[in-house]
């Protein structure tokens, strides 16, 4: 009987990182699949399901997959035929793995929506022996919309496993110290660029609604948190102030909303501002096309003078020590 038995891979950690997700091209087909997956969430969209698929099916997924096709056309990356946020997630993985993965470590990225998706990572790294599994959810400020829709699908995935891998998932790090510092020296080696000096810094987190703050989302107050760290550790006298992009649907999300901001601050006489996104990973459709074009267009449009943004952290080294660190502290706990 044992010299009959299959080959079992065991004693090895899978760590997975997760993003968002990303539609596989911008057809319009793909560009649907995508939104479909995405909006179909019940922790994204928290309204009675049965109207919320009438609506979805028969109104959304006619019209809006043109419009969000027109937006990927504009950042998407042409010589690797993928989108940005796919393109970073890859390389933080890479270089991930070039800096603690060995033959007992095995570090990989799933996305929450789309390709690769995280029920297929999984397997694969069950697969080839990973007893042990860490999520890293690639959110530094937890929301339920995010973090915890990462953890439902890991979870959906490993009740239906007979041999289950032990689990740890990275918690938000919204005020990791290594993460703020990255922040400031992403702004800091912005400004020292620039020809001109900004009257204000925007730091633009992706909105929620606001009835899901009410309902004790800590997502508000985590973005919050990180920008006055930010304060804290900038050395520049330039003002900085919090705003909230992506509203989707017609209930009021947090405010101040950015694009709204974007809109009134020349008439304010703040004619020079200079954008951060921290709540994002990556640079991805929102960061790229809705503020650095579509955000400048308008701030422009409105008597703005100079607009600039500042990357995400993306594969920078200071944010892949980052992405150690915190992986670190839970391999430590597995030796």
């Amino acid at each position: 009987m044992e010299k009959n038995h299959p080959k079992v891979n065991f004693g090895k950690t899978g760590i997975l990182l997760i993003n968002l997700g990303t539609p596989d091209s911008t057809s319009w087909f793909d560009i649907r699949k995508y939104l479909k997956e995405f909006l179909s969430d019940r922790r994204v969209i928290e309204v009675n399901p049965l109207i919320w698929k009438i609506i979805l099916n028969a109104f959304i997924l006619t019209f809006r997959p043109s419009k969000t096709a027109k937006a990927y056309k504009k950042i998407w990356m042409q010589k690797e035929n993928m989108s940005p946020l796919r393109h970073y997630t890859i390389m933080q993985t890479k270089k991930l793995q070039n800096k603690i993965g060995n033959k007992n470590i095995i570090i990989d990225y799933a996305m929450r929506y789309g390709n690769p998706s995280i029920k297929d990572k999984i397997i694969n790294l069950q697969k080839n022996g990973c007893e042990n599994l860490i999520i890293l959810p690639l959110y530094p400020q937890y929301a339920a919309a995010t973090t915890a829709t990462v953890c439902d699908e890991v979870y959906r995935c490993l009740i239906k496993m007979r041999w289950q891998p032990s689990l740890q998932i990275i918690p938000h790090y919204e005020s990791e110290p290594l993460y703020i510092k990255a922040l400031v020296k992403s702004l800091d080696e912005k400004i020292s660029k620039l020809s001109w000096k900004p009257d204000l810094v925007i730091a633009s987190y992706h909105g929620i609604p606001k009835k899901y703050f009410e309902k004790g989302d800590p997502y508000h107050c985590y973005c919050q948190k990180t920008s006055r760290l930010i304060k804290e550790s900038f050395s520049s006298n330039i003002p900085i102030i919090t705003t909230f992009q992506s509203r989707f649907g017609p209930q009021e999300w947090l405010t101040p909303y950015t694009d709204k901001t974007f809109e009134k601050l020349p008439g304010e006489g703040k004619k020079n501002i200079l954008v951060i996104c921290p709540g994002f990973s990556s640079d991805c459709v929102e960061t790229l096309e809705e503020i650095s074009i579509q955000g400048k267009e308008t701030f422009l449009e409105k008597g703005g003078k100079n607009f600039e943004t500042v990357s995400c952290l993306n594969d920078k080294e200071d944010h892949i020590n980052l992405l150690q660190h915190l992986i670190n502290k839970f391999l430590i706990e597995k030796k």
